[in-house]
């Protein structure tokens, strides 16, 4: 299975809701590296490396949100897989 990266933008009520917390724990679950992080501009940002059927997962997953969230859109920018991670983090 190929390997890639994704970054992904999260537009909407998605800061200040644990969505950054729910979305390691996605991420964990999948096997994915990377991190997430609240933007200056109040949106969520996440960039994610793994196999092509996780990553794609991970964007159905950020399209939804935790059921409290109010996601409006997101972003998705596909990458080349670097290895640049060991793990998935949230970056305060």
């Amino acid at each position: 299975m190929a390997k890639a990266g994704l970054k992904l933008k999260i537009f909407g009520s998605v800061q200040g809701i644990n969505f950054r917390h729910h979305t390691k724990q996605i991420a964990e679950q999948l096997g994915l590296t990377g991190w997430v992080k609240n933007a200056p501009d109040g949106t969520v940002e996440c960039l994610a490396e793994g196999e092509e059927k996780n990553l794609k997962k991970m964007s159905n997953w950020c399209n939804e949100g935790p059921k409290w969230s109010g996601v409006d859109k997101v972003e998705e920018q596909w990458l080349d897989y670097s290895g640049q991670f060991d793990s998935f983090n949230i970056i305060y």
